[in-house]
């Protein structure tokens, strides 16, 4: 501890935690100081999150104990460990929708009033909010809040219940790069307050600007503990994953073909009925990847989505080789061909109580060798699922296993198994690489390549401009639903991108590619 006011608030000591043939934590120690961020990194399925669950009260640990300010505890729930001061924001939410802000800040929290001043606890949510620059609307419904939004109603609710240790499980995945700059900003001064915070993250980047520690998980085991000040990134991901990783991927240079995917003049709707994509028009070619910035909730969403059946087009035109699609069924969309890996992994790509086995033939049941007429051959069945689960490395390798028990990134690979298998020229990949961990950001953005050398259109959606700017040939700005622009990614900067996400369009870029996709 270099902070000369950091003290050991909670030690882990010797926390073991197993699930059916797998061994989550082995044995892990862990120091956690108030006055600190501390960066908990690790491959997925390394156990970084079960331990935070152990903290937090979700999981019994079958091994080892929790000492609070030097005392021996032990939480069989949530609500035992928020009532000690501890809190995890989880990476997919806990929130329930139908509510508004302020009935999820205030759900289930203790009072022995018989009733609650809903306008005095709506003062001192707008008051926290300001004071920690993260605004949030207390009338607003869950279902209207884009996926950032809700990550700091469940900022909020910890920081309302008066938390002193705040676990955040990847919480900057569903942030733009500002938006992560002002969350670091926020965490660094509840740590100066004095509060604990632990991250989990992937993002090596925001590990070194604004962390004090780090730990590294493998395999479930500690392998090591750093001041980020006395390591470095390649360092990091070195004793990740027990390999050097690359962080620039050589590809060629694309040579765009016939236009596959067209979208002319389109205009949708969201959630609350308020325009989210204003006549859009763009064109994504044979062995192409459109790269699409933006700042969440700016129509990406709603852009996947009326490609892929699942959102109503209000008007305009979408082609695919020239075929008219427009409000396709998902069904249709699955036979033309469309391969859609969602941004909302558990909501939308997965069912999550089913096993791995039926998450992977979701799109290939219907077809033989897996159904013979009116049946399903739950013996080709499984061999499809193992040789897919064989071929994306997705852990445990267990067929049977639910969806919901896998790591946020085994959960990825699932989904990336799936939708590869079944493409048939078009990708919709929404933020594809989102909470996954260096080694495997390296082998999706691979895979993504890999389709493109074989001719398939990629749309990639990320709010990552690192990502965006790494791997697409061409990238386009959303602002509001409206395109700002459209370039070559080697005729752009990263600050001529920040432009036009603020809203400012660059005449230099407005501009599409002639009709045939070949550059003149």
């Amino acid at each position: 501890m270099e902070n000369p006011k950091a003290t050991t608030v909670v030690q882990l000591k010797g926390i073991t935690k197993k699930f059916p043939g797998v061994l989550a934590n082995d044995r892990v120690d862990l120091d956690i100081n108030s006055h600190e961020i501390l960066a908990l990194l690790g491959e997925n399925g390394a156990g970084k999150t079960t331990l935070m669950n152990v903290l937090a009260g979700l999981y019994n640990p079958d091994g080892g104990e929790i000492l609070l300010n030097g005392k021996l505890v032990q939480f069989h729930s949530p609500r035992d460990a928020i009532a000690n001061g501890i809190g995890m924001v989880h990476q997919h939410f806990m929130l329930v929708e139908s509510l508004t802000v302020a009935e999820n800040i205030i759900l289930s929290l203790q009072s022995n009033a018989l009733s609650l001043n809903l306008d005095r606890i709506k003062k001192e949510i707008s008051g926290l909010s300001k004071k920690y620059q993260m605004p949030v609307d207390p009338d607003a419904y869950i279902w209207q809040l884009s996926v950032g939004e809700q990550q700091r109603v469940e900022i909020m609710r910890l920081l309302y219940r008066g938390a002193d240790v705040l676990i955040l499980d990847e919480p900057t995945a569903v942030l733009t790069p500002n938006e992560a700059t002002e969350l670091a900003a926020v965490l660094r001064h509840m740590a100066n307050e004095g509060k604990a915070i632990i991250i989990i993250t992937h993002k090596l980047n925001e590990v070194m600007n604004f962390s004090d520690r780090v730990t590294i998980l493998r395999a479930g085991q500690k392998i090591a503990s750093f001041l980020t000040a006395k390591t470095s990134k390649e360092e990091l991901a070195r004793k990740m994953v027990g390999r050097k990783v690359l962080f620039h991927l050589e590809r060629s240079a694309c040579v765009p073909g016939k236009a596959v995917l067209k979208l002319e003049n389109v205009e949708a709707l969201n959630e609350k009925g308020l325009p989210a994509l204003r006549s859009i028009s763009f064109q994504v070619c044979c062995g192409e990847i459109l790269g699409v910035a933006g700042v969440a909730g700016n129509g990406q969403r709603e852009l996947a989505e009326v490609i892929s059946g699942l959102r109503t087009v209000k008007k305009g035109k979408i082609l695919i080789n020239g075929e008219d699609v427009t409000n396709c069924t998902p069904l249709q969309a699955i036979d033309i061909g469309i391969s859609h890996i969602p941004g909302d992994r558990l909501g939308v790509g997965l069912a999550p109580n089913l096993p791995i086995s039926d998450n992977l033939t979701m799109k290939a049941y219907r077809e033989r060798p897996i159904t013979r007429g009116f049946f399903l051959d739950r013996d080709q069945l499984q061999v499809f699922a193992k040789n897919l689960i064989q071929t994306f490395a997705i852990t445990p390798p267990v067929p049977e296993t639910p969806a919901r028990l896998l790591s946020g990134g085994n959960q990825q690979r699932l989904i990336l198994a799936r939708e590869i298998t079944a493409n048939q020229g078009v990708i919709i990949a929404v933020h594809p690489s989102r909470g996954l961990d260096v080694g495997a950001t390296e082998s999706v953005r691979k895979t993504l390549f890999e389709q493109r050398e074989q001719g398939t259109s990629i749309l990639l959606i990320s709010e990552d401009l690192e990502e965006i700017l790494q791997i697409s040939d061409r990238i386009m700005v959303l602002y509001e639903g409206k395109i700002m622009g459209i370039a070559e990614v080697a005729d752009i900067t990263v600050d001529e991108i920040s432009l036009m996400m603020a809203g400012q369009p660059l005449e230099k870029f407005n501009h599409e590619l002639p009709a045939d996709g070949l550059k003149t």
